[in-house]
């Protein structure tokens, strides 16, 4: 029980910032931000990319096909085992994700950036691949307030915990409300 109290206290605590690394009034201010980004993303035909490392690539790998059936939007995978050690091998890990942005990502495209330190130097070379190309950005993080991508995007959603499995389930968490309120909203897409 102590677990499920910790994890609701740090969801309680849930902080989210602008690209200035200013705090929105609220919860609901900001969860209205992300899903009008969503929906914009979305009415506009464009991209949404998800990324992450380890538990965040499985919540990446989800939310790709979360938001593809059921929020009816156009969501890649960078996940394809080829690409990624194809990637890695030729230009290094920490060009995983940014090198195919590169080829693959289009201006007004969405990089939402799920990294539980933060400190992933391949989810920060990604987001700075996305600026690039015009992308817009989420990100996700935890651990230290002023980690590396905690002000990289639009809206940078920070879990104030060290424990990666509370961070990844409130990233988790928060990305299901938001694909479940796109869906409540445009009815389910099949």
């Amino acid at each position: 029980m102590e677990y499920i109290k910790n994890l609701t206290q740090c969801l309680e605590a849930v902080q989210i910032y602008n690209q200035q690394g200013m705090p929105f009034t609220g919860y609901s201010e900001a969860m209205q931000g992300m899903v009008g980004l969503f929906s914009k993303v979305k009415k506009q035909g464009k991209q949404v990319f998800f990324i992450g490392n380890g538990g965040s690539a499985a919540i990446a790998s989800h939310m790709t096909a979360d938001f593809m059936k059921n929020g009816g939007m156009k969501t890649y995978s960078l996940y394809d085992t080829s690409v990624t050690t194809c990637m890695g091998n030729d230009y290094g890990y920490g060009f995983i994700f940014s090198r195919p942005l590169e080829f693959l990502g289009n201006d007004g495209d969405l990089l939402v950036a799920i990294s539980s330190s933060g400190n992933s130097q391949n989810i920060v070379n990604a987001i700075q691949a996305a600026e690039c190309k015009g992308m817009r950005v989420i990100t996700f993080s935890g651990f230290q307030r002023d980690n590396k991508i905690s002000s990289m995007g639009r809206y940078n959603v920070y879990v104030p915990s060290s424990k990666y499995g509370i961070v990844e389930s409130i990233h988790n968490i928060i990305l299901q409300q938001i694909v479940d309120t796109v869906m409540e909203r445009d009815g389910e897409c099949l």
